[in-house]
């Protein structure tokens, strides 16, 4: 993503739109209309987004984490007709809740700028203590999903645990 004609470039959005490119998450500009989240929606492997509208910088690592949840083929229908009515599911919500924490800590961005106090159904304060103190909802599937490890499965194979991450994109 090149620019943000009316939005900011923060520090932020720049690590985030860096990031998001560089894992293989294409983030693209769009008049969106009628969206969930202001000024976002999925599309077919990507993002789109639409700067007029974004509120919130930081839900664009939530919607990242969507498609680095969903397997190959769910990502390819993402914001399509032939999309399932059941995705996400409740794990793989939890899962891109999850993803976007590990994707914040590796950015070293400051917790609210994801999890802001207008999101995640009030919950957003919830989700940032457990996290702080280790309590990752959502690590199961992650881990199954083969994408990081947990504590006792990265010490038996010699590798970092999370919010450490193995891949960012579900293979």
């Amino acid at each position: 993503m090149q620019n943000t004609p009316t939005l900011q470039r923060s520090t932020e959005l720049t690590k985030v739109l860096d990031f998001l490119e560089e894992i293989g998450i294409p983030v693209l500009e769009k008049t969106l209309t009628d969206t969930f989240l202001p000024g976002l929606a999925l599309g077919p492997n990507c993002i789109y987004v639409d700067f007029e509208q974004l509120l919130y910088p930081g839900d664009l690592l939530h919607e990242a984490g969507h498609l680095a949840v969903a397997t190959p083929d769910e990502r390819k229908l993402a914001g399509t007709e032939a999309q399932s009515t059941d995705w996400p599911s409740g794990g793989e919500e939890i899962g891109a809740i999850l993803w976007s924490y590990a994707a914040a800590v590796h950015l070293n961005l400051p917790l609210d700028f994801v999890f802001h106090n207008n999101g995640y159904k009030n919950g957003s304060e919830m989700l940032i203590s457990n996290f702080e103190q280790g309590n990752y909802i959502g690590l199961p599937f992650l881990e199954w999903a083969g994408l990081c490890l947990s504590v006792t499965r990265a010490e038996q194979e010699g590798e970092k645990p999370f919010p450490f991450m193995l891949h960012w994109i579900r293979r």
